[in-house]
This record gives structure tokens, C-alpha cells and sequence, in this order.
């Protein structure tokens, strides 16, 4: 198990009094500094597959275990990469019971909402859906979509599966309509570029893909189109832990 997983004290001052007054930051910045405590450092496999800049699309596994949360996925990747990404981040951390479903969720939404306003980012309604969120979630596939219009050289970053799992090695389909919303960024242009992430001899390690795009079928439904994406774009992560 890597060491140095705790954010550093000085930054999470730092980070701290940003939320309060809303002053940007760069994330690829902080995550280099994180990153750069790891003991054993972070392992890179397929450094020649790194994107240098958009436009683009950067894909990876929910990769999470006691111990390791979802946030050093993207500590991880954006210190590897040298451009800025605009990350599609959930907008709330959701639990069954009530207790924690009455305290951390609310402070989570008002938290997360603020890290994705001085990073940069952008929030989703957490997974699994909810009906009641159907508008909100509608709304910001809308802002991406844009996002990648407006942008001369887009880099968006995401985890397809959207939620963490009892086993950290496997991995899960997305939930529906992931599929279909890579497909607009694909025909936006973006192409996709896979990073498997997982550990190995006490390393985190990550492994960058070669560049696609998906390979559309003609003819099919509209869900199966869906689903048909979601499986190529798991495909493609999967190769590269396995």
C-alpha cells in the first residue's frame, strides 16, 4: 500500500480558504504536489499514449479500496497529464444509512459544489440516479456538451462507471445513458483516451491506452446504442488492467 495518502496539511489550508472565498486554483498544481509524497512514487505505464493537450476525452476505472478514495484517481491522472482537465466530478457522497445520509451528504454537495467552482470542474447528480434529479442531470450534460463546443481544445476527464464497488479490481457497467453522452463528445470531435488504475506491489500505478474513437453500428436501437458505447469504452480500460 503506497504511502503519503493524506493531503498535505499546508494545502488543505490553502484549499480550505479557497472554498471560502472562491479563488481559483490549479488542480493539476495540487495534484502534483500530492502525487509527488507517494512512497513507493506512482508507476506510469504508456507514457507515449499521454495526451498532451485536447481535444479529447480521458476515461478511467472507479478504482477506490479502504484507505484509497476516488479522489487520488484524479490526483493521479491529472498530475500525469500536462494540460489542465475539466473533470466530471459527483456532486454529493451518498450513503444507505440515515445518520450519515442526514450529515456528510448535505456538507458533501455544499463542498463538492465549491471544489468544482475553483477548480474548474464540473458536478453530476450521484449515482445510482435518482428520478428526482433527472433535470439536473439533463442540465449538465447540456453544460459539457457545450463545454466542448465552445472550447478550442477541450480535455474532459470521467469515470464511465460512476460509483465505487465492494471489489476494486472489477469493474461495472455504466449506468444508462453514459454511453450515448461519450457518443456526442465523439461526434463533438473528442477523441477517447483510456487510463487503467490500480496497484501493484505496494505502487499505484496507471496505464494510458492508446487514442479512439468509438466504432458505431447502424441500425441499432437507441438503448442498445447506449450500451453498445459503454461496453467499448470498458473494453478499452479493462485491456489495460488486466
Amino acid at each position: 500500500m503506497p504511502s503519503g495518502l493524506n493531503l498535505p496539511e499546508g494545502l488543505l489550508a490553502r484549499l480550505g480558504l479557497a472554498l471560502l472565498t472562491g479563488e481559483p486554483r490549479s488542480f493539476r498544481t495540487d495534484a502534483t504536489r500530492c502525487v509527488s509524497r507517494l512512497q513507493p512514487p506512482l508507476k506510469i505505464y504508456g507514457n507515449e499514449n499521454i495526451p498532451q493537450s485536447g481535444p479529447g476525452l480521458v476515461t478511467t476505472n472507479h478504482y477506490t479500496r479502504p484507505g484509497l478514495r476516488a479522489w487520488w484517481l484524479t490526483l493521479a491522472i491529472s498530475s500525469a497529464i500536462p494540460a489542465e482537465i475539466y473533470w466530471l466530478i459527483t456532486s454529493a457522497w451518498t450513503y444507505p444509512d440515515r445518520l450519515r445520509s442526514a450529515t456528510i451528504t448535505p456538507l458533501s454537495r455544499w463542498i463538492l459544489k465549491r471544489l468544482a467552482r475553483i477548480y474548474h470542474f464540473t458536478v453530476m447528480p450521484p449515482m445510482p440516479p435518482n428520478p428526482a434529479e433527472t433535470l439536473e442531470r439533463a442540465a449538465t450534460v447540456r453544460r459539457i456538451l457545450r463545454y466542448a463546443q465552445l472550447n478550442e481544445r477541450p480535455l474532459i476527464g470521467l469515470a464511465p462507471e460512476g460509483g465505487d464497488f465492494a471489489d476494486p479490481g472489477s469493474l461495472a457497467e455504466p449506468p444508462p445513458g453514459v454511453g450515448r453522452f461519450i457518443a456526442h463528445l465523439c461526434e463533438l470531435g473528442l477523441g477517447i483516451y483510456p487510463v487503467g488504475i490500480f496497484e501493484a506491489n505496494g505502487c499505484l500505478c496507471l496505464r494510458f491506452g492508446a487514442k479512439y474513437t468509438l466504432e458505431a453500428t447502424p441500425g441499432l436501437a437507441a438503448a442498445r446504442r447506449d450500451h453498445c458505447a459503454s461496453q467499448q469504452v470498458m473494453q478499452h480500460i479493462a485491456d489495460l488492467i488486466t
